[in-house]
């Protein structure tokens, strides 16, 4: 009787290990453990459960770093590396259009009024990035990446005590660039890119993203002043003398939303879901900020700021790794599932 239940409490800390290992070696481990136990013992000894799950857990980091060299997530790390580079060149296109005609309704920037040399380095910075990803050169385009991720913790760390929330409000970005160079990095041939997305879908996010830099850019030229001779109207951010043109304005969007819609239904479903899976983390930290955080890092008009804690830095760093995790375990369960059903046999 000690002997099952002494057994059936190995295979729960055996269950840590990956489950092909657990098929090839369960048994032999198992008939190991319980000749080395002592006559009537019922528990694993902490030795023993120390052991098992660190090397359990091993195991796992070990095959699912095999995992990210498969061709599904070598061609989706490459089509991510290049749209991600686009939407930073994007961001930073439109971070100079931001203090070149400031927001004359918005909160005091805390940034310099004009544009400064970062500022033209993000821009110039992220379309090498972009170039160098489309040209083939991954190795180039990468550590151009990594140099930026580099760039914004020593930047962060000068300013991270007295402006906490102006680098909260950047830490999108630093999670984007993160993506962006870690999808770089792994190896993939040159110009796989390229040739996953093709020219009308490299096109319409292309679009996608001039049309948003665009209308962002007449819509923030043709604000009203702070006191208006006229009537003017606003829908979530956009505003403008005339209904009209707020529809103008939207419907623009909408073509751009139709675009990257359109580039991403191009895409094949293994590559579109681990998008979605490498994105995710920066979703998760987007909404991590603007919920959790909302009116607790910094006042509406940054006139004081307060500290950011342990427990707040900890939320910004485990919440992005905690999704990305979760969605590596998920599609990858989904992926065993629709394996194992084309099989005629249940999912484990």
């Amino acid at each position: 009787m000690s002997a099952d239940l002494l057994a059936r409490r190995y295979r729960r800390l055996l269950a840590v290990y990956p489950p092909e290992h657990r098929r090839a070696y369960e048994e032999e481990m198992l008939a190991v453990l319980l000749a080395g136990a002592r006559p009537g013992q019922t528990r694993p000894s902490a030795g023993d459960a120390v052991n098992l799950i660190g090397a359990g857990l091993r195991s796992r980091l070990r095959v699912g770093a095999r995992g990210f060299t498969e061709p599904a997530w070598i061609d989706a790390a490459a089509v991510t590396g290049v749209l991600v580079a686009l939407l930073l060149f994007a961001t930073a296109g439109w971070s100079l259009v931001d203090q070149v005609a400031p927001d004359p309704l918005g909160k005091p920037p805390l940034p310099p009024a004009t544009p400064d040399q970062i500022d033209w380095l993000r821009l110039g910075g992220w379309a090498a990035v972009f170039g160098a990803a489309l040209a083939g050169l991954r190795r180039v385009a990468a550590g151009l990446a990594w140099a930026g991720v580099a760039a914004w913790v020593v930047l962060a760390g000068a300013t991270v005590a007295d402006q906490p929330a102006y680098v909260i409000d950047t830490l999108p970005q630093f999670a984007l660039a993160v993506v962006a160079a870690g999808s770089l990095t792994l190896p993939a041939p040159p110009r796989r890119a390229l040739r996953m997305l093709g020219g009308r879908r490299l096109g319409a996010f292309g679009l996608a993203v001039v049309l948003a830099v665009g209308v962002l850019a007449a819509n923030r030229v043709s604000y009203p002043k702070l006191d208006p001779d006229g009537p003017w109207y606003s829908f979530h951010g956009l505003n403008a003398p005339s209904p009209v043109m707020i529809l103008g304005f939207l419907a623009v969007l909408g073509v751009a939303a139709v675009a990257v819609l359109f580039g991403l239904a191009a895409l094949a479903p293994v590559i579109r879901w681990r998008l979605v899976v490498l994105l995710a983390p920066v979703a998760a930290l987007v909404l991590l900020i603007d919920i959790s955080l909302a009116g607790e890092a910094v006042d509406t008009l940054h006139l004081y700021a307060r500290p950011l804690v342990a427990v707040r830095l900890a939320a910004l760093v485990l919440v992005p790794a905690v999704t990305f995790l979760a969605g590596v375990v998920l599609l990858r369960r989904r992926e065993e599932a629709r394996r194992m059903a084309a099989r005629g046999r249940p999912a484990a």
